[in-house]
Parts: structure tokens; sequence; C-alpha cells
């Protein structure tokens, strides 16, 4: 017989009780990725881009604008980081977002609304009342959806008839070439996203380098401060921009 001690020792060990009752599963948290890719897209156009607003474009075209404006070496670009995958949520309201709660302090007036109208433009035709800072979108039955709009201010006003020529969402900005030649401080490419001064949405008009587009500042709206461009909130820009599309006259008085 062999002696093996070990063995014995093994055996005389008392038995560990085990526990038979049924493990109760635990169910997973669910964490929405949404949130936290927004928080970091924000913080990266905001650390990249400071001082954009209503007033950044208007300090590339003439050199007047906020006098705290950082300029950046030749060549650079803004906010190089596209927020599109977070911009596009609805929910979206940080940095200049088209929340309605964003922009509390517009005058009811330039509230989106549908109204009489009895001009002689047709369905589908946009007008733009320079004047009085609103944006028609013709109905028919004699009705027009109006909006709120900025324009351009003293000396860069314009009348004229255009169409739209595209469509961009969240659009992306790169000064022309004669811009840059004239100031080479400026950057190369400003990234689509919440920070940019063009907002959500641009439609583009004619040839020119004029635009309807979003605004970060909602405050300027019923104000004459753009370089002749056409600015709306966010959540105007959006609901326009889903309403017309390319080919669709603009006339502004």
């Amino acid at each position: 017989m062999i002696y093996a001690p070990e063995l014995r020792a093994q055996r005389a060990q008392p038995a560990v009780a085990r526990d038979t009752r049924p493990v109760q599963a635990t169910a997973p948290v669910y964490q929405p990725e949404f949130e936290a890719e927004v928080i970091e897209v924000a913080a990266r156009q905001q650390d990249s881009a400071p001082g954009y607003g209503g007033g950044f474009i208007e300090f590339l075209f003439t050199g007047r604008g906020d006098p705290n404006m950082v300029q950046r070496p030749a060549g650079s670009t803004w906010g190089a980081q596209s927020s599109r995958s977070t911009a596009n949520d609805p929910r979206w309201n940080r940095s200049g977002g088209y929340d309605s709660r964003a922009s509390s302090g517009l005058d009811p007036r330039y509230e989106r609304q549908f109204v009489d109208y009895s001009g002689p433009h047709g369905p589908g035709t946009v007008v733009v009342d320079s004047q009085n800072r609103f944006l028609f979108l013709v109905q028919s039955g004699g009705k027009a959806i109006r909006y709120g709009v900025g324009v351009g201010r003293p000396g860069f006003e314009w009348r004229g008839v255009k169409e739209i020529t595209a469509k961009r969402e969240w659009p992306d900005w790169r000064p022309p070439a004669e811009m840059l030649k004239r100031r080479p401080d400026l950057p190369e490419y400003m990234a689509g996203g919440p920070a940019n001064p063009l907002g959500a949405r641009a439609m583009y008009l004619g040839s020119s380098m004029y635009r309807i587009h979003g605004s970060n500042e909602p405050e300027t709206i019923g104000q004459a401060v753009s370089s002749g461009c056409i600015r709306m909130r966010n959540e105007d820009v959006i609901d326009l921009y889903e309403r017309v599309k390319v080919g669709t006259k603009v006339v502004v008085m």
C-alpha cells in the first residue's frame, strides 16, 4: 500500500458550504454617450474659438468689431474639430444652440408666427423686409410665415432678387483668397458647429457672398449689424431650411 499523507490531509479537510441560492443579475445602468460627447466638443469649440459671435464676421470683413478679438498666425484653423455629430441633436442649446429658451430675451415681434400677407409675391417666395427686420416665407391663401432677422448695418445694406443656390447644415467657413490677402492673420478655416457665427444652417444666395444663416447671438435679431447677410435665430433658420429648396426665389427689399 502506498503511503500518501498529503492525500489523507486533503480528505480530512471539512467540506466548504456552497451557496445554492439563485444569483440575481443586476441590470446594467444606461449612460447615454451623447451628453459626454456634446460637453467634450463644446469645450473644444469654446477653447479654440474665443470671442465668436455676431460681430466676428464683421470683424473679418472690415477690421472693425470686437477689440478683444484674439488673432491667430496666418494659415491657422479655428475649431477644426467638427461638431456635426452633436449639433444635429435637437436638444442642443449650448453656446448659442437652438433651444428657444436660449433666446428668451427676444422681442416678441420677432418670434416666428403665421401672419396675413397681401404682397405681390407667390407662394414659396422668401421676402426680406430689411427696414422692419422681417423675413416672410409666402404661403398660399394670403398667409406667410414671418421670422425676425438681423440685416446689414449702414453701408452694408443691399436690395435685389436672388435665388438659393446651395444649402448647408452647420456650415464651415473659409475666408476667400482676396480677404486672406488683405488680412493674412485670419484663419483659413472655421469648422461648423455651435461656436461658428454662421450658426446651424446657411442658404447661399446666388453667386454672392451673402447668405441667410443662423446666429450664435440671438439677441442681435431685429438689428442692423451684419455685413449684408440675413441672420436668424438657429431654431428659425432650421425651420426655414426645411421648408425651402435650392432654386427658391429670395427678394430683399
